[in-house]
This record gives C-alpha cells, sequence and structure tokens, in this order.
C-alpha cells in the first residue's frame, strides 16, 4: 500500500485489514498520518519506501500479491511536482510491480483525469493512468470524484467557512456539477477490486448517489448545519490569482489545481462501471454530514 498513511489510504488500509488482508505499508514516513489501525495489529507491517526511488519500490514488493497507489500531489514543491509523483513514479511503481509478478495492481487517479487537458495536475493525471498501464497492462484504475469524510479538505472546510462567513464566495457562477463520494465507500470499492475474480483491467469511476451544481451543494450544507448565508459568485480569474499568491504565502489551503479541478464537471460517467458493479450502495452527503454534526455536538 503505498500512499497508506493519506486521507484515502488510511482507509484503504483499514478496510484491506477488516477483510482479513496482511497490509504493508510503504511509504516515506509510515509512522504517521489520520485513521492509521493499531500498529499492535500482526497482519500490518510497516517498511519505509520512497516511490521515487527504485530500489526501496523494489524491496516493498517483494512476495505481495498485490499493490495500491494512492500517493497523490496537489501543490508542487521543487523536485516534488504532478510529473514525478502521478507519471514518473507511478509508472516506475508499475514497472516493478510487473517485474516482481505482482497479481493485482489499482493505481488510484481521479474523474476528470485527461492527458489532452491544458492543467497541467489534470493532464499529469490523465498521463499517469497512461504510463502505469503500459507498464502493468491489467492495471485497475480508479477514479473517484471528490471525496468527503470526517477531517477532510472538503465537506469540513466547506462547513468551517460557513459558520465563519455571513458571505460565502463561490466558486465561479456555482454551476459546476459535483458528484461527492463517500471516502469510507471508495476504500471499501478499493477492497472489493482487488477480492474480485474479475482480472480484465477495468477503469472504475466512483460518485455518490446525488449529482449538484456547486452551488446547490452550498444551499445543502448550510441547511443541514441550520446556516444561511449569502452566496456570492466570484469570477474563476480572481481564484486563480488567489490560489497563485497562496502557493507562494504558505498557510493559506488553496491551491491552482483545486481551482482548476472546480471548472470542470466532476461527475461520474454513466457508462463507466462504479459502486454499483462492486455492490456498494454509496452514502449520501447529507447522512455523513449528519452524523459529523451529531458527533461535533
Amino acid at each position: 500500500m503505498f500512499g497508506g498513511t493519506g486521507f484515502l489510504g488510511s482507509r484503504i488500509v483499514r478496510h484491506l485489514l477488516d477483510h482479513e488482508f496482511t497490509v504493508r505499508i510503504a511509504s516515506r514516513h509510515p509512522d504517521r498520518g489520520r485513521g492509521r489501525p493499531d500498529p499492535e495489529n500482526p497482519r500490518l507491517q510497516s517498511v519505509e519506501a520512497n516511490i521515487h526511488d527504485e530500489r526501496s519500490v523494489a524491496n516493498a514488493l517483494v512476495g505481495v500479491y498485490g499493490v495500491v497507489n494512492a500517493v497523490s500531489l496537489y501543490r508542487e514543491r521543487g523536485a516534488e511536482t504532478f510529473y514525478s509523483v502521478h507519471v514518473k513514479s507511478a509508472r516506475q511503481l508499475a514497472a516493478q510491480a510487473h517485474r516482481a509478478g505482482v497479481e493485482r495492481l489499482v493505481q488510484v487517479s481521479g474523474i476528470g483525469a485527461d492527458a489532452a487537458s491544458p492543467s497541467s495536475y489534470i493532464r499529469m493525471r490523465g498521463e499517469g493512468e497512461q504510463a502505469v498501464r503500459a507498464e502493468f497492462a491489467d492495471a485497475f484504475i480508479v477514479r473517484p470524484a471528490v471525496m468527503f469524510g470526517p477531517d477532510d479538505a472538503f465537506l469540513s472546510t466547506i462547513l468551517k467557512l460557513l459558520r465563519q462567513l455571513p458571505i460565502y464566495p463561490m466558486f465561479g457562477r456555482g454551476q459546476t456539477r459535483l458528484q461527492p463520494a463517500y471516502v469510507e465507500d471508495v476504500a471499501e470499492a478499493v477492497v472489493r477490486i482487488m477480492e474480485r475474480a474479475e482480472t480484465r483491467p477495468t477503469v472504475f469511476e466512483f460518485g455518490g448517489p446525488t449529482s449538484y451544481p456547486y452551488e446547490q451543494l452550498i444551499r445543502a450544507i448550510a441547511h443541514q448545519a441550520g446556516l444561511a448565508p449569502l452566496l456570492i459568485p466570484i469570477p474563476f480569474a480572481i481564484w486563480h490569482a488567489l490560489a497563485s499568491a497562496s502557493e507562494i504565502l504558505p498557510g493559506l489551503p488553496l491551491t491552482r489545481s483545486q481551482v482548476e479541478l472546480m471548472q470542470i464537471d466532476s461527475v461520474s460517467s454513466p457508462q463507466m462501471p462504479g459502486f454499483a458493479e462492486l455492490g456498494i450502495p454509496p452514502h449520501s452527503i447529507e447522512e455523513i454530514l449528519q452524523r459529523m454534526l451529531s458527533n461535533r455536538r
């Protein structure tokens, strides 16, 4: 499991353990991250490995049945670029997995990944999918919509801003369509892909039960929280300027890649397999938000 200490990866680890897998977390810092399972669990192993280093990747893959790559990057820093993480390292991992005789590889990408996109982030996601398939032809590609859950950077952030701001600034006119997926549902889906007998390489797209225009989604979240903010459209040109500044000034939680993602619909295609093919009824954002609000109270 690469990226096993992150928002999605830590959940995948827990679900793998729940399904009686023995899990090896391969990470530069395997002792960090949210939602870590009990380190005393005998079916959990942690090894130090840098996805950019082929030798450490090869060592981490010795004797494994399957590999999940959930490593991602939203903000470029020095040598850590979208290309280095989503294309080069993903390709190297797939090549090493093929050489090691790994039977199953799941590459986590995202809805909207497109090798022809003008956005560097979205383009590198698309090129990464192609690079993985070039080295490991039977790889499964997983494309979640924007994910939500406790301690996320999406729903929790929206809720926090709604509580703090009497006027809520929207991305553009609020017409971008989103189909948020519960992170636990996505984690369970990845595990079922690891378990399924079907070996034909497949691209899965995972979206929640409802697709919303962004403005409608904000209003639904505010209503659940008992809030009635004034929503103000802000042109994307201004968001891009703010994101550029935030990548220079530390502490501002906004990136250009996030703004670019908000300019395209994040909705699963009805022609692509998803939760239904894996027997998973996805949770709605309203249901999980109610749980989060109840826990907070």
